[in-house]
């Protein structure tokens, strides 16, 4: 097996369970009995992590292109990167899973976390009797041949006759091929009992955004709260609303949705799942439109909703795009504050892992929003089949602010 060196803070970080490895902390070890230094290999593979001494601390993937040099997956310096280690860390988080989702009203969970389930770069989402994998970079994907042989027979004891596998870059449209049982296009699933439909061929991520799966049980809750204490329909504005999650959830409470996305096809989705839960989409309003141009037009005619949703794909890819997405951030919620009606709710989210909680609560202060009548009332992350490590705050991505 190839030999990876590392620096004293480099070690210093994986020792406090950071996942990640950089370019910036790889060195070259110095002589062992094994023979002389080693350069780093071209290609990616399994590797050996060891310190400037060539001492063996652990093993991971090394990736010869990334900023991400390594991904760790364990710091025994005896243990063997393997399927059997995939196998084992798979089956331990099936038996999480099905510990949260006991009652079976929820069929639609992430059922591996990449590294969250310290099985770095590896997602598996579960719609029901289907399972989507997604494998996040070259490296990780070029090792998964050996890695994921024995997932078959874990994956058909839960009852998951598919495993679907997603390749494809961001923006381009994904590739999908079977990994074993029959091809799908799309999945009817449940989520607290709501049905709703998922496209697992062409759906973004890996056809639907299951982190937000509690934050839309919540908006139905408050939309709930609302119809309750008034006669009148609860307005309710979805921006970004992709397949319709909120949309449905706060419809299924009693409000009357408007739901505006670029995607044509998302709100054809959208509209299967209003059907399938017995909810009239004709009775709501769905917008094929670029947000941030709507919101100035809704804002001219004095259009005002009472619950105001907002769930836009990352402003932030990257460190270096973190201002420019901030601004973006600033510039949306202003923009929603300008349609949401007095005594209204504002519901903000990012997925941007380049943002923190604290940078994005400042993209909602009074000066952002252009009014002084809001408070944050409560603050949310990923939900618990999103699990994240204590020393990886990269993997707490998601934040929702409830502003009233």
């Amino acid at each position: 097996m190839a030999t990876v060196g590392v620096s004293r803070r480099g070690i210093e970080s994986i020792r406090r369970g950071h996942p990640w490895i950089y370019r910036s902390a790889v060195v070259q070890h110095s002589t062992s009995r094994s023979g002389p230094p080693r350069g780093q290999s071209d290609e990616a593979s399994i590797v050996s992590i060891v310190d400037e001494s060539g001492h063996p601390l652990g093993c991971g993937v090394w990736d010869p292109v990334s900023p991400i040099a390594v991904r760790v997956w364990s710091l025994d310096p005896r243990a063997r990167l393997d399927s059997a280690m995939f196998r084992a860390r798979l089956e331990g988080a099936i038996e999480v899973r099905a510990r949260l989702f006991a009652d079976g009203k929820t069929t639609a969970y992430r059922l591996l976390n990449g590294e969250g389930d310290r099985v770095p770069a590896f997602v598996v989402d579960r719609y029901g009797d289907v399972a989507v994998l997604r494998i996040d970079g070259d490296a990780a994907r070029a090792v998964s041949a050996e890695l994921l042989r024995d997932v078959e027979a874990p994956l058909r004891a839960i009852g998951v006759t598919t495993l679907l596998e997603r390749t494809g870059r961001r923006g381009e449209a994904p590739e999908v091929r079977a990994r074993f049982g029959p091809p799908r296009d799309k999945v009817e699933v449940a989520e607290h009992g709501v049905p709703f439909v998922v496209d697992v061929a062409r759906g973004q991520k890996t056809g639907a955004f299951l982190d937000q799966r509690e934050n839309r049980r919540r908006v139905g809750e408050l939309v709930a709260r609302r119809a309750r204490r008034s006669s009148a329909p609860v307005r309710v504005l979805n921006l970004f609303s992709y397949a319709g999650g909120f949309s449905l959830r706060a419809a299924l409470a009693g409000g009357t949705v408007t739901s505006v996305d670029v995607a044509m096809a998302a709100h054809a989705t959208a509209q299967e799942s209003f059907r399938l839960a017995g909810v009239d989409p004709r009775a709501h309003t769905f917008v094929t439109a670029d947000c941030f141009a709507w919101l100035e037009a809704a804002a001219g005619r004095g259009d005002r909703w009472d619950v105001v949703i907002s769930d836009p794909p990352s402003f932030a890819p990257s460190e270096k795009a973190k201002p420019k997405g901030i601004a973006a951030y600033r510039s949306l919620h202003r923009a929603c504050a300008r349609v949401l009606a007095p005594g209204g709710t504002f519901v903000a989210a990012s997925c941007s892992s380049h943002v923190s909680a604290e940078d994005f609560a400042g993209t909602l202060d009074d000066a952002a929003l252009d009014r002084a009548d809001l408070r944050l009332l409560e603050q949310f992350g990923p939900p618990a089949d999103h699990p994240t490590l204590p020393a990886f705050p990269e993997g707490r991505y998601l934040k929702l602010c409830l502003l009233e």
